[in-house]
């Protein structure tokens, strides 16, 4: 598979509606729709912004080929992509960024000339993130639960940033395993660990990161018992509906600091915005817009 670069035009124009939206599961507290929205009419076009949920249509997870040509044919300019959708799309796709094929994930499609083009904002977005949110935290021992798509940009984005070792968790070790495999070709003198014990990693660690679906409403609970929770250690979570979850109030109590998956939200979007519509997307504002929305 191929690799491309974003091929963006700034100065572009648009006379009619842009139309994009979101494939995943259980997604319609997304703010996506609305960060959007939004920051399309702030620069004086429309862009309409639609949620194709896996749960709402009553469809299994191998509906993604048959979503993925209703949004082509329909004429849309690009897709978001999450959860369970980031890694099984790839095969659906002509081309990959350069960032989408190094991660082994996928959470923003664009439509361009008969062809489908993976990239991933995940991992720039939760960089941008974690150095706005966690200012002067040590990362260079990190724990993170799971390996899925979000995983693989969170675990890349935490080795561009400088984690020396990385330990990872995920229900499926084999799943864990292939990531770390990935990771090791990018990052050579990184020491990534793969499903060590919970406990003992996390008494070796700066922090933890969830990068599981656990916490949004739809699946409630907490990856990390609070008994292994200490005020030392950072806490953050990729989830934001809701934008608190049971990990991180139980953090919070711990005297821990945390970051919540707004960040991660708002910088992706920032960028897939820029990919749908060819402009230049005002991350601040979108940032103003997801806080306006953020309870909701």
């Amino acid at each position: 598979m191929s690799t491309t670069r974003t091929r963006l035009n700034a100065a572009s124009t648009r006379t009619t509606a842009c139309r994009a939206g979101l494939i995943g599961r259980g997604i319609q507290q997304s703010k996506s729709p609305a960060m959007h929205r939004s920051e399309a009419a702030a620069q004086g076009f429309e862009l309409i912004y639609e949620l194709l949920d896996l749960d709402q249509r009553g469809l299994e997870n191998e509906a993604l080929p048959q979503l993925l040509d209703e949004a082509e044919a329909r004429g849309f300019a690009g897709l978001n992509i999450t959860y369970p959708c980031k890694q099984a799309v790839i095969p659906l796709l002509q081309e990959l960024s350069e960032e989408a094929h190094a991660v082994g994930a996928v959470n923003t499609i664009q439509f361009r000339d008969g062809r489908r083009i993976g990239y991933n904002t995940d991992a720039s977005g939760f960089e941008e993130s974690f150095r706005r949110g966690m200012p002067g935290a040590p990362f260079a021992s990190v724990v993170q639960v799971g390996g899925g798509g979000a995983g693989a940009a969170t675990a890349f984005a935490f080795l561009r940033l400088g984690t020396r070792r990385l330990s990872l968790i995920d229900i499926d070790p084999g799943r864990a395993q292939a990531l770390a495999e990935i990771l090791e070709r990018h990052f050579t003198n990184c020491e990534i660990r793969v499903g060590p014990d919970l406990q003992q990693a996390l008494s070796e660690a700066d922090g933890v990161l969830n990068a599981t679906p656990v916490g949004m409403a739809k699946h409630p609970g907490c990856v990390v018992p609070e008994q292994l929770l200490r005020p030392s250690l950072w806490v953050a979570d990729i989830v934001y509906f809701p934008i608190e979850t049971q990990l991180l109030r139980a953090a919070r109590a711990m005297g821990c600091r945390t970051l919540d998956g707004g960040g991660m939200a708002i910088f992706q979007a920032a960028r897939a915005f820029e990919i749908f519509t060819g402009r230049t997307a005002d991350s601040e504002r979108m940032r103003l817009q997801f806080l306006s929305i953020a309870g909701d």
